[in-house]
C-alpha cells in the first residue's frame, strides 16, 4: 500500500510542475505514463509542439521524456482528418498510405517525399496538429512494400484500447518510487555461455530485473538445451520488468513470446526493424515447426502478444526501463536493426555494455559497430570466431572468391544454390552480386530469391537509415534500389520451383540458411547428386544443424522425399565455404573492438562461441590486454556490485 502512495505522490508532484510550467491556453486535460515517457495530453497541441522549448525545459528538470499528446475528445474522425492532411499536403508530395494510431493520437503518412509533408519549418505539421487534432507522424515510402510492417501496424491499430493499457502499466512500473537502494548488481547466465544459441542474461538490483536476449538453439532437439534455464532460482518471472531484444536472430528472440504464454504482461525493447523482423523469424519459427509435426512453444497469440507489449527505441536514444536502469541502444554492425545494449544502473554506479553479435567493419549493408559509450565496468561480448584461427579474409577477397567460384560453376553450365538466413546475408550478396555483374566482372545469370528474402528485403527499404552510407544515399537521394535489380526475380509461388530446378544454369539464394527446412531443401535435393552444381555456404553453420554436416563434406545424408518418406540423398555437387561474409567480427575484429574500447571495461564475460574458443579469447584478453575476463557457465551468478 506505501508502495502505491508512494507512486502517486511522486505522479502527482510531477504533474503540479507541468501544469505551473505549460500556459492555461495550451488546455491540459491529463498526464499519464507511456511506457518509457509521460504523456501530456492537451485541448491544442500545437502550441507546445510550437513551443518546444518549454517542453525542453521540463525535461531538464524532471529527466523524464515528455511526448504531447492531443486529447481524444478534440481529435476529428479519422475519415475526416485524412480528408484533411491531404488537402494541406501538396500533390508531389506523393502520399502512398495514410494510417492512424488511436493509441498515440497520430496519423502516420507514407509519402515519397517527407520533405513536402513536413513543410518549410514544419508549417505544414503545424496546419494538420492545429486542423485535426491529430499528431503527423511522416514515414518515407518503401520501394517495396512490407506485408509483416503493414499487419503489425494494422494489429496495433484494431487493438489500440489494449496497447494504452499496455503502455500505462508499463510507465507505472518504471517510475515506481525506488524501495531500496541501488545495489547488489548481479548477472545470471540462463543460455548462451560455451555454446551457439539460446542466449539470455539476466541483470537484477535489488529493485529491478532485466531480462537480455531471449533465444533458442536451432541446432538441438532437446528442450533442456534449446531454451534458456528459465528454471533457474533467480529467474522470477512475476518479478521481470523488462526484455531487451538485440536483433532478430531465433538464437536471441526466438523464445520471447513464450514468456507472454506464462504470463508475462511486461515490455519487450529493441529497434524498430527489429521489432519487424523478430515477429516475421517467429511466424515462420511456428510455420517451420507444424510442417515439421512439432509442437511448438507458443503460438501466433503470443506473437501477437509479443506485438502488443514491444516498445521501439532509437539508436542513441537514452530511455527508462526501470526505476534504477537506464537503456541505451547503439548500432553492432550485425544485421539490420542489431545493437548492442549499454545498461546504466543508478546514478553512474554501474554500467553494462551487452554486445550481442557485432560486426566491427563496414560492410556493403550496414556500417561497423559503435565504440563510444559514456562509461563502461563490465562488458558481455560474444566470440563466435573468437579461436586463434579464425582470422576471415578481406571482404575484397570474399567477394572475388564468391565471384569465382559463381564464374567457374556457371562456365561448366552449373546452377549455384546459397543457403541465406533471410536477414542480413541475403541482402550482402543480393548487393555483391547486382554490383559485380553490373561491373561486367560476374557472368551475367538469372537470380532467383526465395522462401522470406523478398519479405525482409522489403523491411530492409523501410528502414534505409539503418543502412550503410552508401545503400542509405542510393535509395534516399539517387532513388535506385539496389534491392530491385534486373538480375532478381522473386519466386512467388513454388509452383514455380520446378521450372527453375529443371531449367538454365542459375544462382539461387534461398532459405534457410543451415538446411533446416525452407526452400532450399527442394533445391538440395535436386541439385545434391549432379557435381557440376556447388552450393555456397556464406554464413555460419551452428554444429548439429543439417548446413554443418554438409558443409564438412559428408557425402549422403537423409531427408525426407515428396511423400514424406525417408530416403538417402547422394552429395556430389561441389561444396564451398566462403568466408568474410559473416555478420560476427573475426578475432582480429574482435580483440581490436575489446581492447579500443574507452574507457577500459573492468571486467569482460567472453559467451556465444564453442568452449575452446572462448577459453582461448578469454585468456588472450586476460594475459595480453590486461583486462580481467571470465568464462561463464550456464547458470552461473556473477555479483557485478
Amino acid at each position: 500500500m506505501a508502495r502505491s502512495s508512494g507512486k502517486e505522490k511522486d505522479k502527482i508532484e510531477i504533474s503540479q510542475y507541468i501544469l505551473e510550467k505549460v500556459p492555461r491556453e495550451v488546455e491540459v486535460t491529463r498526464i499519464e505514463y507511456e511506457g518509457p515517457m509521460l504523456a501530456v495530453y492537451t485541448k491544442k497541441p500545437e502550441i507546445l509542439v510550437d513551443q518546444s522549448s518549454i517542453v525542453a525545459e521540463i525535461v531538464g528538470v524532471i529527466r523524464k521524456r515528455i511526448v504531447v499528446r492531443p486529447d481524444p475528445s478534440v481529435r476529428l474522425p479519422e475519415a475526416e482528418a485524412e480528408k484533411i492532411a491531404r488537402e494541406l499536403i501538396a500533390p508531389e508530395a506523393e502520399i502512398t498510405d495514410i494510417n492512424f494510431d488511436p493509441s498515440l493520437g497520430e496519423i502516420i503518412i507514407e509519402t515519397k517525399k517527407p520533405g513536402l509533408v513536413i513543410g518549410r519549418n514544419g508549417t505544414v505539421l503545424q496546419e494538420i496538429i492545429k486542423k485535426t487534432k491529430w499528431r503527423p507522424h511522416v514515414l518515407r515510402s518503401p520501394p517495396i512494400k512490407s506485408k509483416i510492417v503493414t499487419h503489425m501496424r494494422h494489429y496495433l491499430h484494431s487493438e489500440s484500447k489494449e496497447r494504452e493499457r499496455i503502455l500505462r502499466t508499463v510507465g507505472e512500473r518504471i517510475f515506481r518510487p525506488k524501495v531500496f537502494d541501488v545495489g547488489d548488481i548481479r548477472l545470471t547466465v540462463l543460455g548462451g555461455a560455451q555454446e551457439v544459441g539460446r542466449s539470455a542474461f539476466l541483470v537484477k538490483t535489488r529493485e529491478s530485473s532485466v531480462l537480455l536476449d531471449c533465444g533458442i538453439n536451432p541446432g538441438s532437439q532437446r528442450p533442456f538445451e534449446s531454451f534458456p534455464r528459465f528454471d533457474c532460482p533467480e529467474f522470477q518471472i512475476d518479478q521481470l520488468d523488462a526484455v531487451v531484444i538485440t536483433h532478430a536472430h531465433l538464437d536471441h528472440c526466438g523464445l520471447t513470446p513464450f514468456l507472454y504464454k506464462y504470463g508475462y504482461d511486461g515490455p519487450v525493447y529493441c529497434s524498430a526493424p527489429t521489432s519487424n523482423l523478430m515477429t516475421m523469424l517467429q511466424l515462420d519459427y511456428l510455420d517451420v515447426a507444424n510442417k515439421q509435426g512439432v509442437i511448438p512453444h507458443y503460438d501466433a497469440k503470443d506473437v501477437r502478444e509479443c506485438v502488443l507489449h514491444t516498445i521501439p527505441l532509437r539508436f542513441g536514444v537514452v530511455t527508462d526501463i526501470a526505476p534504477d536502469i537506464r537503456l541505451t541502444l547503439h548500432n553492432s554492425g550485425h544485421i539490420l536493426g542489431a545493437a548492442m545494449a549499454h545498461l546504466h544502473i543508478g546514478e553512474g554506479l554501474h554500467n553494462i555494455v551487452y554486445t550481442s553479435d557485432y560486426k566491427f567493419g563496414r560492410t556493403m549493408l550496414l556500417e561497423a559497430a559503435a565504440t563510444e559509450f559514456p562509461r563502461i565496468e563490465t562488458v558481455i561480448t560474444e566470440s563466435t570466431y573468437g579461436g586463434q584461427d579464425d582470422f576471415m579474409p578481406s571482404r575484397v577477397e570474399s567477394e572475388e572468391n564468391l565471384t569465382r567460384v559463381i564464374n567457374e560453376t556457371l562456365e561448366r553450365k552449373g546452377k549455384v544454390l546459397i543457403p541465406v538466413p533471410a536477414v542480413g546475408r541475403a541482402q550482402e550478396i543480393m548487393l555483391i552480386i547486382d554490383g559485380y555483374m553490373k561491373r561486367g566482372l560476374m557472368k551475367e545469370a538469372p537470380v532467383f530469391i526465395e522462401g522470406m528474402i523478398s519479405e525482409a528485403t522489403a523491411i530492409h527499404t523501410a528502414y534505409p537509415e539503418y543502412l550503410s552510407r552508401e545503400v542509405r544515399h542510393s535509395i534516399l537521394h539517387e532513388e535506385v534500389n539496389p534491392f530491385q535489380s534486373d538480375y532478381f526475380t522473386i519466386v512467388e509461388h513454388p509452383s514455380v520451383r520446378q521450372s527453375i530446378i529443371e531449367g538454365e544454369p542459375c544462382i539461387v539464394l534461398a532459405t534457410s540458411g543451415m538446411l533446416e527446412g525452407g526452400p532450399v531443401i527442394e533445391y538440395f535435393k535436386n541439385w545434391a547428386g549432379d557435381e557440376k552444381n556447388t552450393i555456397v555456404f556464406v554464413s555460419y553453420q551452428i554444429e548439429g544443424t543439417m548446413g554443418k554436416r554438409v558443409q564438412k563434406g559428408v557425402n549422403e545424408v537423409t531427408m525426407m522425399d515428396n511423400e514424406g518418406k525417408m530416403a538417402v540423398v547422394q552429395v556430389k555437387m561441389q561444396n564451398e565455404s566462403i568466408e568474410g561474409f559473416s555478420g560476427h567480427s573475426d578475432r582480429r575484429q574482435l580483440i581490436n573492438y575489446l581492447t579500443h574500447l574507452k574507457p577500459k571495461p573492468e571486467r569482460i564475460f567472453v559467451c556465444h562461441g564453442e568452449k575452446s574458443k572462448i577459453i582461448n579469447m578469454a585468456s588472450f584478453l586476460d594475459h595480453k590486454a590486461g583486462i580481467s575476463s571470465v568464462v561463464p557457465s550456464i547458470l552461473e551468478t556473477f555479483r557485478l556490485l
